[in-house]
């Protein structure tokens, strides 16, 4: 608690006054690395200095799962951690190397992550676990800490974002093991990005460039206008968020034109950096306050964002990365995109389909009858073929027969109180139905 009550006072700055968006430089472009050969030999060196850690403290409740979202299915009866697991394991296979995966999580997840990681006794991963920190809740309109109040139940805490990452993961012990076993860099990444996989040229140009922090970027698109960016302020590249920026200037952040990269939360952090920093206590993040309203009662909570440490470190970069390298599965919209034939899955490793024409993903829109993963797949047979797809919008009591085909753009609404269903081996292109 005493850490929540430190971070007061700067919260009620963030509050009362947000960023000054006259102060600062907006980055529009970031590095870009062309693709490096690296052989055998140079691989299994690479890999041996690098730890992965997914994000794994989310719950799966807005997609109607319970326990941790990295264990909802998504490709073939495998969950996100299988996936991860796999991709790691077919790592150390391929290059002789030993790759760890480390696993984040939060009160609210860790001991059902416990558990399930025990299926993966036989692999050749060594997976760890740790938990992050939990932090009261704030009572927003007298800024004290709700459990002093007398909420002292699980809803009184939270977890305080993923800027918590650093401070835990050396209080955890993990960070020390680490550099004892000769690991140089961290790559962190959520667990729902199915994109954020291992590297190479990013691992050896970091490596031989001595970069401290490297954040991946990516063009920003409309279905992406919430997402941060990198500015320059006060001389440092630093992280800008939509809650740090004023009501008045919130349309000017969503611009796609002035802003064009966002941050796609894959983070390449050296280990020793990480110790240095988290043991003069120099990680000093921006809050970021996140409004909930529990039981009635109006309260805040006070998080740090892991890319908002790329000012403190030294020699940081931002990367620009393709758009496959950010694929998350927040909703069910998200989840018909990778389990059908849009993408490809091979050791682990979720792929576009290079049938697919064009560079961008189809624009779907799923109505709330589909919100939850079970109503999700019980409303398909199949999963529809949508190589060809540019929009979908599905609204009230639609189903989907088997090997369904849509192309081009598409509008399926049934009217309240009606059930349309989509036969079996329809081919559906350009309609309103």
């Amino acid at each position: 608690m005493a850490a929540t009550t430190a971070n007061l006072p700067q919260l009620k700055s963030a509050v009362d006054g947000l960023t000054e968006m006259s102060l600062f430089v907006i980055l529009k472009r970031c590095l870009c690395l062309l693709q490096m050969m690296v052989d055998v030999s140079e691989t299994k060196n690479l890999l041996d200095k690098l730890v992965v850690l997914k994000l794994n403290g989310g719950l799966g409740t807005t997609m109607g799962c319970t326990g941790p979202k990295s264990v909802i299915e998504v490709r073939d009866v495998l969950t996100f951690l299988d996936l991860i697991v796999i991709q790691i394991e077919n790592l150390n296979n391929k290059y002789g190397c030993k790759v760890p995966l480390v696993l984040m999580n939060s009160f609210n997840t860790h001991d059902d992550t416990q558990k399930i990681v025990e299926k993966y006794t036989n692999s050749n991963v060594d997976i760890h676990t740790f938990n992050q920190s939990k932090y009261p809740r704030v009572v927003a309109d007298e800024f004290v800490p709700w459990p002093s109040k007398g909420k002292t139940d699980k809803d009184g805490w939270y977890p305080p974002g993923h800027g918590d990452v650093f401070p835990s993961l050396m209080n955890s012990g993990k960070l020390d093991a680490f550099l004892a076993q000769d690991k140089e860099y961290v790559f962190v990444a959520n667990s729902d990005n199915l994109g954020a996989i291992v590297d190479l040229t990013i691992l050896k140009h970091l490596i031989q460039n001595k970069n401290e922090y490297c954040m991946e970027v990516t063009p920003k698109t409309l279905a992406d206008v919430k997402g941060g960016t990198l500015i320059s302020y006060d001389g440092k590249v630093q992280l800008l968020e939509i809650a740090q920026v004023p009501d008045e200037h919130v349309n000017e952040f969503k611009s796609i034109e002035k802003f064009k990269i966002f941050n796609t939360n894959n983070l390449w952090v050296n280990l020793k950096a990480i110790k240095k920093l988290v043991e003069a206590d120099a990680l000093k993040m921006e809050i970021i306050p996140n409004p909930k309203e529990v039981d009635g009662v109006k309260v805040l909570q006070l998080e740090t964002a892991a890319g908002a440490a790329i000012r403190f470190f030294d020699n940081a970069i931002g990367v620009n990365v393709p758009r496959s390298r950010f694929l998350p599965v927040k909703a069910t919209s998200d989840l018909l995109l990778v389990q059908s034939d849009l993408y490809t899955l091979v050791d682990g490793f979720v792929t576009r389909n290079s049938a697919r024409t064009n560079p961008s993903n189809p624009s779907i829109e799923l109505g709330p009858e589909f919100k939850k993963v079970s109503n999700f797949l019980s409303r398909f047979k199949s999963i529809p073929s949508i190589v060809e797809l540019d929009s979908l919008k599905v609204s009230g009591d639609v189903s989907f027969g088997s090997s369904v085909v849509i192309k081009g753009k598409v509008t399926v609404t049934a009217k309240s109180g009606v059930k349309l269903e989509i036969p079996d081996g329809a081919m559906v292109e350009n309609k309103v139905l």
